[in-house]
């Protein structure tokens, strides 16, 4: 049996078939859930947010369909209070939480009556919980505390009680009471803030627990066109909506290139610095980092990025952590192809080109396990495989699909890929079957594509080709120059944007000691310029140089920042000396608390970080 046909067999035995069988979650290591017995199918939340205890309490009324009569449900939770369970009918229902893993949390088995379709859990979450980060005023814009939830990967069982797993897509609704002055939104169609306080929402298309997403604030709206708009404290308002200007021509392209957009609106939250991705899909409300906004429109790429999310990942979604590449990879593929549409060829072909060098850096630091795009994370975290791998690697795949099979082509297998498995959860073997079957099997060009190389093997295979780019061909030119000992003032950067000083900070020679690093700080603003991606670069540079004059503005950064992606790299180069070691850790301990746990779980394994101990 080839390696192919024995995953597709596996995969088959407990899960989703594409002939359309009887709905059941592929086995998921990275859940307690038993969705082939009894599967979750809407939940109703509703909740109060106490800012004061750091608690969001209430209930979550569960809707099941019962594949197996006998068997309980079983739900994931993770350092949850369960204060009772009842039945629809408002008699107690029996119900056992298990001993509390670390990674997976705990199992919650509900006892069922014979004719229940309905449980409602009553609940209360802990003051660590990971999915929720409570910002204090000061660490906002203005004057107000802020909530966001990330639920990405398994956190969502941290605030609600259900069965996280990305195979079991569900239906929900919310109402939710804040304290006055704060706004509360969602991932969902907002409904408004009623007479009795409430606000409400409902989202009536099914989608993976981990998209479920809350923000509370004081937060003002901007429309961008009739479909879209921008959420955002009032002090960034402004710059928020003319950064992200472009969005509507953004959904426009999108939907010429992929099919129909099939949420209804999409808006965008821009929260509070510590946010810790550049950006999270949550459907019809994006959750954006403030470090995007450049006053350039320089970084929007990320707005195309997560607005492909509403394709792949949203509308077709990875079925266990494992295929997170189906998410990732596939939405790369996508943004290039907005981004060349909107902004031209080179500025795609720019950034793919440096994305592929951070792919290639990246590999050569990995373990082998890590290169393979069907991952395996067994007895592993799944934020384990998160990397450039599922993403890059995974798009790269997609981007030879279209060379060999030409791109009229490879759009059309796109389309029918999206409209065959819109809201389904597939795993790497399903999606497999569907390309031998709709593209692979139709050509005998599929001899060129080695898909169990790009799929189940580690390494990048040699028919990954990086996009050539003038603009980079520009800037290797001035790096030359400057070897060869050129001053700052006379290197020819005008009009270069950011992916060109990216490429240049990145592969400044070695041995440019601090008066070369001063004349290039002083010529070109670095320290002190407010584009972020910039200033992260140019930060881990002076780390490494040791340039003094930088710490100042590094502390700074660290101390406001979340962003994991700029939070690593700069404590992964102080960590490199002893030196650097002991003032990240003594940073480290000021900034903790602002950190979203998503990116102190990593900053806690690059300084060895034991923190205290808490009770479950």
């Amino acid at each position: 049996m080839s390696r192919f046909s024995l995953l597709l067999a596996l995969t088959l035995t407990g899960c989703q078939t594409l002939s359309g069988t009887r709905p059941s979650a592929p086995m998921d290591v990275h859940s307690h859930a038993r969705p082939d017995e009894v599967r979750a199918k809407h939940v109703s939340l509703d909740l109060d947010l106490d800012f004061e205890r750091k608690s969001v309490a209430g209930t979550a009324a569960l809707d099941f369909e019962r594949l197996e009569a006998s068997a309980p449900l079983v739900l994931d939770a993770h350092r949850l209070e369960i204060r009772g369970v009842h039945g629809d009918d408002g008699t107690p229902r029996d119900f056992e939480l298990s001993e509390h893993d670390p990674v997976l949390g705990s199992a919650l088995t509900i006892e069922l009556e014979p004719g229940d379709a309905r449980v409602v859990v009553d609940y209360r979450t802990s003051g660590n919980t990971e999915a929720l980060q409570w910002l204090g005023p000061e660490q906002t814009s203005g004057d107000a505390p802020f909530l966001f939830t990330q639920g990405q990967s398994i956190l969502t069982r941290s605030w609600i009680p259900l069965q996280d797993s990305p195979g079991v897509r569900i239906t929900y609704d919310a109402r939710v009471r804040a304290p006055e002055g704060l706004v509360v939104v969602m991932s969902a169609e907002q409904l408004g803030r009623h007479d009795d306080g409430t606000y409400r929402f409902r989202l009536d298309k099914p989608i993976p627990p981990y998209l479920i997403a809350l923000g509370a604030g004081d937060l003002a709206f901007a429309p961008l066109s009739d479909r879209a708009g921008v959420w955002a404290e009032p002090q960034v308002l402004e710059a928020a909506a003319h950064e992200f200007a472009d969005t509507e021509a953004m959904i426009r392209t999108a939907e010429k290139l992929f099919g129909a957009y099939r949420w209804g609106r999409y808006d965008l939250l821009v929260l509070p610095p510590a946010f810790p991705f550049g950006g999270m899909e949550n459907p019809l409300l994006t959750f954006l980092t403030p470090t995007v906004i450049a006053g350039d429109r320089s970084l929007v790429g990320l707005i195309a990025h997560e607005l492909a999310h509403s394709w792949s990942g949203n509308l077709v979604t990875n079925a266990t952590w494992r295929d997170f590449w189906l998410n990732e990879g596939f939405t790369v593929y996508l943004e290039q192809r907005i981004m060349e549409e909107v902004y031209g060829l080179e500025r795609s072909n720019m950034e793919k080109a440096l994305d592929y060098d951070d792919l290639v850096a990246e590999l050569a630091k990995q373990e082998p396990w890590e290169q393979v795009l069907h991952v395996d994370l067994d007895g592993k975290h799944p934020d384990d495989g998160f990397s450039n791998v599922p993403y890059q690697k995974g798009a790269l795949f997609l981007r030879r699909l279209e060379q060999v099979f030409g791109r009229e082509r490879f759009d059309e297998f796109l389309l029918g890929y999206f409209d065959d498995h819109a809201f389904q959860s597939l795993t790497t073997a399903q999606f497999h079957e569907y390309l031998e079957r709709e593209l692979l099997s139709t050509s005998e060009l599929s001899a060129q594509v080695d898909v169990d190389r790009w799929l189940y093997e580690p390494g990048l295979p040699e028919t990954a080709v990086r996009a050539s780019s003038d603009g980079i061909a520009a800037v290797e030119a001035q790096l030359e120059r400057l070897a060869r000992g050129t001053s700052a003032a006379e290197l020819q950067t005008a009009g270069w944007v950011t992916q060109q000083w990216l490429h240049f900070l990145e592969n400044l020679p070695e041995d440019l000691d601090e008066g070369r690093l001063r004349d290039l700080d002083l010529t070109f603003g670095l320290t002190s310029t407010g584009n972020n991606e910039i200033l992260c670069a140019w930060l881990v540079r002076c780390v490494r140089s040791d340039y003094d004059a930088a710490y100042d503005r590094l502390e700074q950064f660290l101390m406001t920042v979340g962003r994991r992606k700029f939070l690593s790299p700069l404590y992964e180069a102080l960590a490199e000396t002893p030196a650097g070691f002991d003032r990240a850790r003594a940073i480290y301990a000021r900034a903790r608390g602002r950190y979203h746990a998503v990116s102190s779980g990593s900053i806690d394994r690059i300084l060895d970080w034991r923190p205290a101990p808490t009770s479950s």
